[in-house]
């Protein structure tokens, strides 16, 4: 036959959508036309199968019009992931494999020029996507060939049914024409879908000597899911605290390991060795908007998504561009972000853990008992003015953290470990899923109101507090849940006036001295 017929997958976001690629064979002057929406990358692919091929020892029709399709046609298409079916559709079409074989398998994969198969970006999205819809109809189910690499994350996912490949030849050989049916071999084979089982290792809190204050409120922001500034001086352990937050959350459920992973993996940073570790992402403060909220064409995921469940710590938050941190006010709020372009429109998911560390003043000495600070009030001010109000209005915690004197370094003991602390921690998160089913900093509009009740006293308090302060009603809205987060950790059915006392503490605003 000279028309076939193969399956793959395009990256849009982290939606991996069907293509049906479709390859022509006809009489005419000898040429290779690729159309589709394809991009250079794609293009490129002309050259690559021409040579993967007759480097493999099977025949290119040279001596015919060859015309691929990649279906939709108004669907981007990037990557080297279409040389794999791109070649296949040109040996079905030639007769060379039994294209009804073909069915119901779908491919992805570059091709090196000797015939190799090398990893694609986004392999993992595309099992997703394969093994969710097989899920409501369990007699369809998905077949995915990808190279060895890719292979071994796709089949993280359950229930997907994942083949691994070396080289061109090894695929070719199960889809040869005869009554037989695809059987494992050396280069050929079905991986099993199993994640590693080892637990995840992170730095223990018991390094952090003294800081009982930023202590708390990390553990506060752990039980809660708040997002943390914490402000101090050079050197007094704002980054070492903010190393060792991720240790403090409760260990990942698969999903949303899976949806750690695919993002990873979308950005080309997946590794098996960090499978079920929350992230920790760390970009320096010359980050550009893009760098940090994703975009490119095609999109790509930022940092905040590539800290999807996991943590996005900012040091040095003021030097980062302003534009950079405005781009985080509504991912904050949403958990998602949405990258939009003219011919394309993307969604990420972002809900991340913000935690900020910054200096109170340019020198990072103001306020400190240990040194002096050499800045004037109209240097502090435009510093501290770096940060916007809407800004540090969604951040629900604010801390001091001071700096521990030479003898107190020495002299203080270790504190609790992180293990003691992920327990309190896991005890009020479960208080609160089983409330509400969210985390306490998910809640939302009525949700508030109903599992944030505050006695007489507590409700009285914070109405004076919100009124002196000038708070707006996000404001008033951040401090009540992490007041409901300090009555989980202490275990209490309502939000007294101490809680309500110790949240209100948090709240405080940056302001220069005058």
């Amino acid at each position: 036959m000279s028309l076939s017929l193969v399956h793959s997958r395009a990256l849009l976001g982290l939606e991996a959508r069907p293509v049906c690629v479709e390859v022509h064979l006809a009489n005419g002057l000898p040429s290779f036309t690729l159309v589709g929406l394809a991009d250079t990358e794609v293009k490129e692919a002309r050259e690559r199968v021409r040579s993967a091929l007759q480097n493999a020892g099977l025949e290119f029709p040279g001596n015919k019009r060859i015309t691929v399709n990649l279906a939709p046609a108004d669907l981007p298409k990037d990557s080297g992931r279409f040389d794999l079916p791109i070649a296949l559709g040109i040996l079905a079409a030639s007769g060379q494999i039994d294209a009804r074989k073909l069915a119901g398998y779908e491919f992805a994969g570059e091709l090196s020029l000797g015939g190799d198969l090398r990893p694609v970006r986004g392999a993992l999205a595309m099992s997703l996507a394969i093994a969710r819809p097989a899920r409501s109809q369990p007699q369809a189910l998905p077949r995915l060939v990808l190279p060895e690499g890719s292979a071994q994350e796709a089949a993280l996912v359950p229930d997907a049914e994942i083949y691994r490949a070396h080289h061109l030849l090894d695929v070719v050989r199960q889809f040869l024409p005869g009554d037989g049916v695809p059987e494992e071999r050396d280069g050929w084979c079905r991986v099993a879908s199993a994640a590693p089982s080892q637990q995840p290792v992170y730095p223990d809190m018991a390094d952090v000597k003294g800081q009982a204050a930023a202590r708390r409120a990390l553990e506060i922001a752990a039980a809660g899911g708040h997002s943390i500034l914490m402000v101090g001086a050079p050197g007094s352990g704002k980054s070492m605290l903010a190393q060792r937050f991720a240790g403090l959350l409760p260990a990942m459920t698969t999903e949303e390991a899976l949806e750690t992973a695919a993002v990873a993996s979308l950005g080309g940073h997946f590794s098996l060795d960090n499978w079920a570790v929350r992230p920790t992402c760390s970009p320096h403060h010359t980050a550009s908007a893009i760098a940090l909220v994703g975009g490119g064409s095609p999109p790509r995921p930022g940092e905040i998504s590539l800290a999807h469940r996991g943590i996005l710590f900012l040091d040095e938050l003021p030097e980062f561009p302003r534009a950079a941190l405005e781009a985080l006010r509504e991912p904050l709020e949403s958990g998602t972000i949405t990258i939009s372009r003219a011919a394309s429109r993307a969604e990420f998911p972002a809900r991340f853990q913000l935690i900020a560390a910054m200096n109170p003043c340019p020198c990072g000495y103001m306020g400190s008992s240990l040194r002096a600070c050499r800045c004037s009030p109209d240097q502090v001010v435009r510093y501290q003015g770096k940060l916007s109000g809407p800004l540090l209005d969604r951040i629900d915690l604010h801390v001091e953290v001071g700096a521990l004197a030479a003898d107190e370094l020495v002299n203080t003991p270790p504190g609790e470990a992180t293990a003691v602390l992920r327990g309190r921690v896991a005890q009020a998160r479960a208080l609160a899923m089983h409330r509400q089913g969210v985390a306490n900093q998910a809640l939302q509009g009525q949700a508030i109101d109903t599992q944030c009740q505050l006695d007489a006293a507590a409700a009285k308090f914070l109405n004076t507090a919100a009124t002196r302060l000038g708070w707006s009603g996000r404001g008033i809205h951040r401090c009540l849940k992490v007041a409901r987060t300090i009555a989980d950790l202490a275990g209490a059915q309502t939000v007294q006036v101490t809680h309500v006392a110790e949240a209100v503490q948090y709240r405080r605003v940056l302001k220069a001295p005058h």
